[in-house]
């Protein structure tokens, strides 16, 4: 026992740097995303009186003394001029008005030669109870706001789940638009990739290695090069347009760039590795005398294939497009840099309320929605693999 206890041990210490570096650039990333996504104490931190007081409110009534002196010593004991920022952006995005109202606000609790004797006398809104409801809102420290933003959701003053206002829905547009962009870029791997596979699958010696090279050759160039390549092979007077000139199939520049052409073109271009060799891994594992056995029982060529080598490579087919697809749907270089203002895809507005304007909730939110939908997938998939009768 003590023996198989030592190996064990053994086993465990020699696994350690991979369970560690799996923990420490896997685990604790996604659970920070989902952490930031459905965390939310902005406001709880810098109003902690008031929290206490709001506690009791009946979020209907007009705000009471107590209410109006409890957040006045919360705005007093504010030192952090960062943290104010983050929780007027919070509440600000709850209620539109409160940028306003509590840069007036904090600028007459900072005078101390004529303090105000409430918060109505600095401002009427103070009056109002939706400014008060958004604030008793914003003091959970865990919320589905960001969730529900991140499909054009929200609750109204009920907490009922709604439709966001048409000005404010646009993350859904989005991620639709990512999603069929994925598709068209999978769809066009399949295209090219699989009759390239059979093509690599059915030659031998040399001429198989050439073609696999041509498909690993971009893999070891980096991604921002290829997209900047593509960004000088498609515009108006790049190579492309100057050869179908020359061909005379067009009487001028073709618009390839900073559209969505131009995006599947280079995306398919990229994950196309992606969906060849998967499909090629399986074409060289069916026998190659199958087909010649089809044809000497009378079977056409194109009857053939479809019932004898299109099934036993759609594993493959299905491994592929799941690549494609998966790595497609977070893609960021190439639409920013290849495609206009209509054919930016979800990963563009998570990198915005990343660092255009530091709301992670949002970012981690829409993060979320894509492992979410990528866990779907791979499910999916899992699913279908385990159903192929030669796994059962």
């Amino acid at each position: 026992m003590s023996a198989r206890a030592s190996r064990t041990g053994r086993s465990l210490f020699l696994l350690a740097p991979l369970l560690l570096f799996l923990a420490g650039f896997f685990v604790w990333p996604l659970f920070s995303m989902m952490s930031q996504a459905v965390s939310d104490t902005a406001v709880l931190r810098l109003l902690p009186q008031s929290a206490e007081v709001l506690a009791g409110w009946d979020r209907k009534s007009p705000p009471t003394p107590e209410m109006q002196t409890a957040l006045i010593a919360d705005l007093k004991a504010v030192e952090d001029t960062q943290a104010l920022g983050d929780m007027v952006r919070r509440l600000n995005s709850a209620r539109s008005g409160f940028r306003t109202l509590m840069s007036k606000t904090t600028s007459a609790l900072s005078d101390e030669a004529d303090p105000p004797a409430d918060l109505v006398s600095i401002d009427k809104r103070w009056e109002r109870p939706e400014f008060w409801l958004a604030i008793a809102d914003a003091l959970s420290p865990l919320t589905d706001r960001n969730l529900l933003a991140a499909v054009d959701l929200g609750r109204n003053a009920d907490g009922e789940i709604e439709h966001l206002p048409a000005d404010q829905s646009v993350n859904r547009v989005i991620l639709v638009r990512t999603f069929w962009i994925s598709a068209l870029v999978t769809f066009a791997c399949i295209a090219i990739g699989y009759p390239y596979a059979i093509i690599a699958a059915s030659l031998s010696g040399w001429k198989r290695d050439v073609m696999l090279a041509a498909v690993l050759l971009p893999l070891w160039t980096s991604l921002l090069v290829r997209t900047a390549a593509w960004f000088i092979l498609l515009q108006e007077q790049g190579l492309i347009n100057d050869v179908l000139q020359m061909l005379g199939l067009t009487s001028g520049p073709v618009q390839l760039i900073f559209n969505r052409t131009g995006v599947v073109i280079a995306m398919t271009h990229v994950l196309l590795p992606f969906m060849v060799l998967p499909i090629y891994s399986v074409l060289i594992t069916i026998p190659k005398n199958l087909m010649p056995a089809a044809a000497s029982l009378g079977a056409h060529p194109l009857r053939a294939f479809l019932r004898v080598l299109l099934p036993l490579s759609l594993r493959g087919v299905a491994a592929g497009s799941l690549l494609v697809f998966i790595s497609a749907i977070g893609y960021y270089i190439t639409p920013a840099l290849i495609g206009g203002p209509g054919d930016q895809m979800i990963s563009s507005i998570i990198a915005f309320y990343a660092i255009g304007s530091a709301n992670w909730g949002m970012a981690g939110a829409l993060g979320v929605v894509l492992l979410a939908a990528t866990l779907v997938l791979y499910s999916v998939y899992a699913r279908l693999s385990a159903d192929e009768p030669g796994r059962r």
